[in-house]
């Protein structure tokens, strides 16, 4: 044995440090991406917000006051950031069950599930970021284009969402985290 490698029947092979660890990892961040993008979806559809908003009529005038409520259906963004959620935790439920059946470890199985991962986190950061974008122009509004900033009356809708796309990017870095690890796994088993 030198360096780790066997010779075996003339067979350069590789043992991995413990099977044990490298699937329990797995089981395990699995989990957390399972529990992260379901936490996304929770608070995102529990988001909602209805606040009397200011409306001036005439200068002259009072304003007068209209409720206006915030959901997340009225914008597009944040309407792939729920689907995009709902998809990575179905998906995260589906190869967490097939990891505690110690299906995931066969090499058909993992090199399906790493490009299935990587269309994961890039759904993930993709949604995360366009719902960020989105968040950034309510908190802070855009004068170029005269769209006012909506954070400072709809306060409890923006932390909702701006803890669900927190929520969510944590999910998307245990997906890359995980399609890392599948794919080091999958190497040192072919070695």
């Amino acid at each position: 044995m030198v360096d780790g490698m066997e010779n075996g029947g003339g067979k350069n092979t590789m043992k991995v440090a413990n099977e044990r660890k490298v699937r329990s990892s797995e089981v395990l961040l699995r989990f957390l991406a399972l529990l992260s993008t379901l936490i996304a979806v929770i608070v995102t559809i529990v988001s909602e917000e209805t606040e009397l908003v200011p409306v001036v009529v005439l200068a002259n005038l009072p304003p007068v006051y209209v409720p206006a409520t915030a959901k997340w259906q009225y914008s597009s963004a944040f309407v792939y950031f729920l689907v995009a959620n709902v998809i990575a935790c179905a998906y995260a439920a589906l190869t967490l069950m097939l990891s505690i059946m110690k299906v995931a470890g066969t090499n058909g199985i993992a090199m399906v599930m790493i490009v299935f991962d990587l269309l994961v986190v890039a759904l993930l950061f993709s949604s995360s970021g366009a719902a960020a974008a989105i968040g950034v122009v309510g908190y802070k509004g855009n004068v170029h284009v005269r769209w006012e900033k909506v954070c400072d009356i709809f306060a409890k809708y923006c932390r909702y969402t701006a803890t669900a796309v927190a929520v969510s990017l944590f999910g998307s870095t245990v997906f890359l985290v995980l399609l890392a690890l599948t794919a080091l796994h999958l190497r040192k088993k072919s070695l």
